[in-house]
């Protein structure tokens, strides 16, 4: 089966359409959450993954758009922006969003879905070996996908643990060795490198592909300044960061 893994939409409907165009067919899509927040298109967005049929996880923005979670440690333009959000969802969105579970196992796939982590599915940012050793323990399958930090991203059990990079076409064999992959940021990658990023696990052949996309920045741009959300939020997307 070919099954296109996103995280990190953040209400950026110019990047999901590239990254589903880009995709072409797949047998199944997960999303890892952040599905809204930042951007200013959250209900077209929720209603794109349900068209596309994905299924997936909820992230800390998800649940702090339905009311789930406070957002007093976010920071000055994200509470900014959540605040939006909560102002503009829709209860279709809502709806969605609130159903969402933080942890998944799909049936039939030995492959865990969090946002942040396993044992943190909200808040926790797998970043290092050291947080993928601590986290080993908190799933059973072999395989954990997780998004959050917005940067692609693979943390791998060896004799130690091994933390690799994935640009552009990375390949990784999924080789039985127990692993956290992280696909980056559809709607605001944070890796330096502003064109959306995705990836496509493919379960015959046993390998995980990474893939980015151009979108219309400048059009995600134009509806955040006609929303009236920040600024930054608008400006840094022209810089990946």
């Amino acid at each position: 089966m070919r099954i296109a893994v996103l995280s990190d939409i953040h209400s950026n409907l110019a990047a999901l359409e590239a990254v589903l165009a880009s995709i072409g067919s797949v047998d199944a899509i997960w999303q890892l959450g952040d599905v809204v927040g930042y951007g200013p298109d959250p209900n077209a967005v929720v209603a794109r993954l349900r068209e596309a049929g994905a299924i997936g996880v909820r992230g800390n923005h998800d649940a702090a758009a339905v009311g789930d979670l406070a957002i007093e440690d976010f920071n000055a333009d994200g509470r900014l922006a959540m605040e939006w959000t909560r102002a503009n969802l829709s209860h279709e969105a809502r709806a969605y969003l609130a159903a969402l579970p933080e942890v998944l196992v799909p049936d039939g796939f030995d492959f865990t879905l969090a946002h942040g982590s396993p044992r943190d599915p909200i808040w926790e940012y797998m970043l290092t070996t050291w947080e993928a050793r601590e986290n080993l323990a908190a799933f059973e399958t072999t395989y954990c996908l997780v998004g959050h930090t917005h940067v692609p991203l693979v943390l791998r059990q060896k004799r130690r643990m091994e933390r690799l990079s994935a640009g552009p076409e990375s390949r990784l064999e999924l080789d039985g060795r127990r692993a956290f992959l992280n696909p980056g940021s559809v709607g605001q990658p944070r890796d330096g490198v502003p064109t959306a990023s995705y990836m496509v696990l493919d379960t015959a052949a046993g390998h995980a592909t990474w893939h980015r996309v151009q979108y219309d920045i400048e059009a995600t741009q134009a509806a955040m300044r006609d929303a009236g959300l920040p600024p930054r939020l608008a400006r840094r997307l022209s810089f990946g960061q």
